[in-house]
């Protein structure tokens, strides 16, 4: 029996779960999971159902979804769930990102298909080699950012990539490409922004004596590193420890917090809401 995934986001009124349990009902759906959130706040409803049911050509599944909601002006995906989305990987030559990535990928951790890694450095073609992977080398200087990143777009486009992860990608995105991506750009970067800004913020950590090192991943906009967030993780240090010490944990933290903003989102878990964003973890 083929599963499906649900996602609903619209304005919060009344009837809305009702409407979509009745289409569910409707082609005799069996409900496998089932969250929802009402925010207050902004107004917005969220809901992520897994169910699965005999029919398994997915427009008449859309059909009758949209036949029940219509009246909600709701944003609804609906996927098969084995139809896994298609992400592109981008790196510099921080590479540790990169290989626990693909590792969790090759081990079945990340529901999705990696297409392909792009650097601005050939440092780590020798990894996605490894991996069987193609690798796109695209450098950039101030003057080719534009060429460059028309040619990064293309690529986005030629492979049908729905996810851009940024591994340790060492380059700043115009407001072009956070524009052509939205809600479909990830980056991580360590949790001292805008405290500890520019090189070597580890070493400036240390300098100030922090006890909390951490790792931030959130979605990418114009504004930089401002976007909203998806999954965060800190680590108590001491003393005791140099700033050799505390990148190394900060490594091991950036790999943890990306994989897991990666899987939340493969499974269709993160909803954008406004500046902010609501994760069904469970």
């Amino acid at each position: 029996m083929p599963s499906y995934l649900l996602s609903v986001t619209c304005p919060d009124t009344v009837g809305i779960i009702h409407a979509f349990s009745g289409a569910l009902l409707g082609i005799g759906a069996n409900v496998l999971e089932q969250e929802q959130f009402s925010d207050t706040g902004t107004g917005l409803f969220f809901a992520r159902t897994r169910f699965e049911c005999d029919e398994s050509d997915v427009a008449v599944v859309r059909a009758a979804v949209d036949e029940q909601t219509g009246r909600f002006d709701a944003s609804v995906v609906l996927r098969p769930e084995d139809v896994r989305r298609r992400a592109l990987i981008a790196v510099s030559q921080y590479d540790h990102c990169l290989r626990d990535l693909l590792y969790r990928w090759q081990a079945g951790e990340l529901p999705l298909d990696i297409v392909g890694v792009v650097s601005n450095h050939d440092v780590c073609r020798p990894i996605a080699d490894r991996y069987g992977l193609p690798f796109h080398l695209l450098p950039v200087t101030p003057d080719t950012k534009p060429e460059q990143e028309a040619r990064l777009l293309d690529l986005v486009r030629d492979e049908r990539v729905d996810l851009l992860v940024l591994a340790r990608y060492m380059q700043i995105l115009s407001d072009d490409v956070c524009r052509a991506m939205p809600g479909r750009i990830i980056n991580i970067h360590h949790s001292f922004l805008p405290g500890f800004k520019g090189a070597r913020p580890y070493h400036q950590a240390h300098a100030r004596g922090v006890k909390l090192i951490g790792a931030t991943a959130h979605f990418v906009t114009a504004d930089l590193d401002e976007g909203p967030i998806i999954e965060q993780q800190v680590v108590r240090v001491g003393h005791a420890q140099t700033a050799d010490d505390l990148a190394e944990i900060g490594r091991d933290v950036e790999q943890l917090v990306l994989s897991r903003a990666v899987r939340l989102w493969a499974q269709d878990r993160v909803f954008l809401n406004r500046e902010r964003t609501v994760v069904f973890s469970s």
